[in-house]
């Protein structure tokens, strides 16, 4: 099994053969930048996972974040009881219960007010409206205006980040965050020339891989540097229910409104990936502008989902009860790599642990050498350039699955 890196491999065939009416062929090309595009990280992980188990394994996946944790009870029973008898097609506004329910929430869980009819939409997840975003708002002006065609993010990141701005025909800027920026995006290391010409600033915090915050310090500059610049601030928020020290991770929106966007999703939250089911809230404009694109485009989570969804925002017993038990596993893996001395990055939040990899070894080498022994992980490089020296553990498994993952790590 070889775990080789899939940014930059790009694709074997560019063009496509078709036959016509008159016998003659005709190719078709890919678009360039697409092509160049690698295989999506977690699509080699579910292939690396399936040869393995070819090959006997039994395997232990701590790539994709999909925890195996059921869906609360009282969840699925809302989405069936959310099945019409009638089936049509969902409004892209969604249901208002829907919107309330999550307004709520972010009352409850940020003390922030929203218009549930005009500041919030729901989505199918975070990870496609992030995806959608560029192609909303990133525009290409006439020759003589200036260009605006940044997409700004930190690296380490969470794929669609570039991969939305590519399709949208945007520029794609990663900032490398490491340990000696505390993996922090500032906008005053950023700069102005970037800024002056960036359409979107994403920030993602609770932080995919490593767990970091964002001080409320940051939000409040990250807010300033946006309206002095007028870009588009948006903050992917999809794990600030999952922290395990006191210190609870805030929100965006607890700083600013006017050019900014939040995304929430309850796929970790209330252990729903498989639902599709999240919402953007912010800006009235943003929201209206983006809306009116998702008409056009017929997406929009089913009534049942929203249901669902209904019920899993309006409850937060649930969502501590998944804090505790992902306390627990992620206990297991502190005190395993203490044991070994691998240096965990000191995040305080999500479902990850970012590990550094035992010196002398790659972080494809070492996930390798994991995977001959049935445990799957995320090597550093499948998050940006300049990662090698990491790698990421999802803690996915159940608490028991992960107790007999580190008896069998290799020591």
């Amino acid at each position: 099994m070889i775990l080789a890196d899939p940014r930059g491999t790009g694709q074997e065939s560019d063009t496509f053969l078709f036959a016509s009416a008159d016998g003659a062929g005709h190719t078709l090309g890919m678009n360039q930048r697409i092509r160049d595009l690698a295989t999506y990280p977690m699509v080699k992980l579910d292939e690396l996972k399936a040869a393995a188990i070819d090959e006997g394994l039994t395997i232990y996946d701590f790539g994709t974040g999909d925890p195996r944790e059921p869906t609360p009870a009282f969840i699925r029973e809302a989405c069936q009881q959310g099945l019409a008898d009638i089936s049509q097609y969902p409004k892209v506004t969604g249901l208002p219960a829907m919107r309330q329910a999550a307004a709520d929430y972010l009352a409850r869980r940020f003390d922030v007010t929203v218009d549930p009819d005009t500041e919030l939409l729901p989505t199918q997840g975070s990870k496609e409206a992030i995806f959608h975003l560029p192609l909303v708002f990133v525009d290409h002006p006439a020759e003589g205006l200036p260009e605006r065609s940044l997409v700004v993010y930190g690296e380490p990141a969470y794929p669609v980040f570039e991969i939305g701005a590519l399709f949208a025909q945007a520029e794609p800027h990663p900032v490398a965050l490491h340990p000696g920026n505390s993996y922090l995006l500032d906008p005053d290391a950023v700069g102005d020339a970037v800024l002056a010409q960036a359409a979107i600033v994403y920030l993602n915090y609770p932080h995919n891989p490593t767990g970091q915050l964002m001080p409320a310090e940051l939000f409040e500059r990250w807010v300033a540097a946006r309206d002095q610049h007028g870009f588009l601030l948006v903050s992917d928020e999809c794990y600030v229910d999952l922290y395990f020290e006191s210190e609870r991770p805030r929100s965006l929106l607890e700083f600013g409104r006017e050019g900014c966007l939040v995304m929430h999703s309850l796929s970790k939250r209330s252990g729903m990936t498989g639902y599709r089911s999240g919402f953007v809230a912010g800006d009235a404009q943003l929201v209206a502008s983006y809306r009116r694109f998702r008409a056009g485009m017929g997406l929009a989570p089913t009534d049942m989902v929203q249901a669902a969804a209904i019920a899993a925002w309006q409850d937060s017993d649930h969502v501590e009860e998944r804090r505790l038990l992902f306390k627990s596993k992620r206990q297991v893996f502190l005190d395993l790599f203490g044991e070994l001395g691998l240096d965990v990055y000191p995040g305080s939040s999500t479902l990850f642990l970012w590990v550094r990899v035992p010196e002398g070894k790659t972080d494809t080498g070492y996930a390798e050498e994991l995977l001959g022994v049935g445990i799957l992980c995320s090597p550093g490089s499948f998050f940006g350039d300049g990662q090698e020296g990491f790698f990421r553990l999802a803690l996915v498994p159940s608490l028991q699955q992960c107790e007999a993952a580190a008896a069998i790590w290799p020591r």
